[in-house]
């Protein structure tokens, strides 16, 4: 009984399937069998081949890929629910981005995903007080991948961040959990005001791409900003707010906006 207990506690049904993806994307494409086995195959759990590819992409003349996955599995070992996190982001991505047809994808080749578990590493060390270490990775982030997080914000999980081209998020900003947002999004300052000066975003809000939510407010759980909108005030629950200023424009429209990533509003999208 205690042997099944320890077989059935090593199933993996999304790493096995994450296998198998690339198994069979090494069988269509030949000319990617290196790249899949080094990102995937040669890997026995999601942690190791997460801690592999964020060292590859993070890894610069200043700080070599060695130097990098180890800190990296450092920080997995400490603290597990940084794999949650990633597992529950990838969850996130696979069901509501329509052009994630694998789970293998948001690993290999999406940089809002990638961008995201680097973070997260960071976050990490900067709660541990290794605040020279969390600011390199933030600088390597940003440089890779055009995502710009300080590591002192706090984010849920089930995260996903579409396209991920110019993503500002600040030092005191609080993201919850199942939040989606696109590209050139920013939860920013309105001067050099210090303390507590960043937006704080509820749990399952949907944020248009090039939004700007602009001081220490709060955004309503399951509310909607749309593209462009520039927010300055408080958004309540489950409301759409659009232009710049944003105002409320009407209703959320659904009970989870950023799962449907209905970006519509008006009578067509209640």
């Amino acid at each position: 009984m205690a042997e099944l207990k320890r077989n059935i506690a090593k199933l993996d049904p999304a790493w096995d399937q994450i296998c198998d993806e690339a198994r069979q994307a090494a069988i269509d494409e030949p000319l990617m069998g290196g790249f899949l086995h080094a990102c995937i195959l040669h890997h026995k759990s999601i942690e190791k081949a997460l801690s592999y590819r964020i060292a590859a992409k993070l890894a610069s003349n200043e700080m070599s890929m060695v130097v990098v996955r180890e800190m990296v599995e450092e920080a997995y070992a400490q603290d597990p629910s940084l794999i949650q996190a990633a597992r529950a982001d990838l969850a996130a991505i696979f069901e509501r981005d329509p052009a994630c047809h694998r789970l293998l994808q948001p690993i290999l080749y999406f940089k809002g995903y990638q961008a995201m578990q680097a973070y997260r590493v960071g976050h990490h060390l900067w709660t541990k007080g290794h605040r020279d270490l969390a600011y390199f990775v933030q600088m390597r982030v940003s440089e890779i991948f055009g995502v710009d997080i300080h590591p002192a914000a706090r984010i849920g999980q089930g995260i996903m961040i579409d396209h991920a081209h110019s993503i500002v998020i600040g030092e005191t900003a609080v993201v919850g959990d199942n939040v989606s947002m696109l590209h050139s999004v920013t939860l920013g300052g309105t001067g050099k005001e210090e303390e507590d000066r960043h937006p704080k975003i509820g749990n399952g809000v949907l944020i248009g791409a090039g939004a700007k939510v602009l001081g220490n407010i709060k955004v309503g759980h399951c509310s909607r900003i749309a593209a462009g909108s520039v927010v300055l005030e408080e958004v309540p629950a489950c409301k759409t707010v659009a232009g710049i200023p944003a105002r409320i424009v009407g209703e959320a429209g659904c009970d989870q906006p950023s799962v449907s990533m209905n970006h519509m509003f008006g009578p067509e999208s209640q």
